[in-house]
């Protein structure tokens, strides 16, 4: 028996949800707002320095998932 192709709104809904989901990545990412400060010892309304993120953003494990996710997030400020 032969597969049915999806019709053109069938695809246009999963298309759809895709971007829904897509849409809010960054506010889903961020789980805990500030650890990533906590753990390199900044004081919440200091900036977090350029060389301290860096270095963490080598580490394995969360924290070097949170520093990465916050270089990639700083390449997106406008200026």
């Amino acid at each position: 028996m032969a597969t049915k192709k999806p019709t053109h709104a069938a695809h246009m809904k999963k298309a759809e949800h895709h971007m829904e989901q897509a849409h809010k990545w960054i506010q889903k990412a961020i789980q805990h707002p500030g650890a990533l400060r906590a753990e390199l010892h900044v004081k919440k309304g200091e900036k977090i320095p350029a060389r301290k993120l860096a270095a963490a953003a080598k580490k394995p494990g969360v924290e070097g998932k949170r520093a990465r996710l916050a270089e990639t997030l700083k390449s997106f400020h406008k200026k």
